[in-house]
């Protein structure tokens, strides 16, 4: 886990899972907020790469 991506993907796990126990009860809904979540910020991190990509800094 050397790579930007892969750093941003266990850091949405973390995070993922933390938010998921605490704004959740049952855990069916637990793991379905989870894998929103994880898509969510995995997808979202990926998007705005992609989007930020072609500025030039």
């Amino acid at each position: 886990m050397t790579s930007h991506l892969g750093a941003m993907a266990v850091f949405a796990l973390f995070v993922s899972v933390v938010f998921a126990v605490l704004m959740r009860d049952a855990p069916a809904e637990q793991w379905r907020l989870g894998f929103r979540l994880l898509v969510g910020l995995v997808g979202g991190g990926l998007l705005a790469g992609w989007l930020l990509y072609p500025i030039p800094f």
